[in-house]
């Protein structure tokens, strides 16, 4: 290998070390908290699950009120009509009294059992509101996870293009010095042959963007270029 190939090879790698460096800064230079914010105020109101819990404390909220109604259950009241009055009284109708007469009746069973009835709706309404919190909780997790392994994506993605970037270079001064002579077949080659690594690299690090932004927009009920 020719001394002059040797310092071609030696400045890219230089090159492509210190554009590494600072792509990997700017992951820090892309983050942005209030967007994040959004992100998670997004996934918030649009994922099907967050509403599904939300009617779920709903419907529980319902319940816990229907049952502070439901002393009312254990009373109970009817009437009795009868026009003819003693005259009519027998063994099949043993009814004494005339006119209009009304009859009240109270179930003990249902009259103790209402307070328990009431606590136990009360603390569905505390389940649900505490499984609605936890969900809220591990969506926002999920959230940044997501949002930070895009921005990684993103950053990796930078470094692919530069490394293909520094490899076209190279392909590109070393065929010069192959076309004078001053370089073999072999170094040509294994230059070409890294330029069609890196681009099968930067191919790789594109689909991981993708998949990155997918993840983040399942969760978000939403594209990603919507939410400003």
């Amino acid at each position: 290998m020719s001394n002059k190939f040797r310092t071609i090879c030696l400045s890219l790698f230089i090159t492509t070390f210190a554009t590494n460096i600072y792509a990997q800064a700017t992951i820090f230079q892309d983050l942005s908290y209030p967007y994040l914010e959004k992100l998670i105020a997004a996934a918030k109101t649009n994922y099907p699950q967050v509403k599904v819990l939300q009617e779920q404390v709903n419907i529980a909220r319902s319940t816990f009120h229907q049952s502070n109604f439901g002393w009312l259950d254990a009373f109970s009241a009817s009437y009795i009509y009868s026009p003819q009055g003693r005259t009519a009284t027998s063994a099949t109708n043993p009814i004494i009294f005339n006119g209009l007469q009304l009859v009240a009746t109270v179930s003990l069973g249902s009259l103790f059992e209402r307070p328990y009835t009431i606590h136990n709706a009360r603390e569905s309404v505390k389940v649900a509101e505490a499984q609605q919190e936890q969900y809220l909780l591990t969506i926002e997790a999920q959230i940044k996870r997501f949002y930070f392994a895009y921005l990684e994506a993103q950053a990796d993605l930078r470094n692919k293009v530069n490394a293909v970037q520094d490899a076209t270079t190279a392909v590109s001064q070393i065929k010069h010095t192959f076309d004078k002579g001053e370089t073999t077949f072999q170094v040509y080659n294994e230059a070409l042959t890294n330029l069609y690594n890196q681009n099968s690299f930067r191919l790789q690090a594109e689909l991981a963007v993708f998949t990155a932004k997918t993840n983040l927009e399942e969760l978000l009920g939403a594209k990603l270029e919507s939410i400003k």
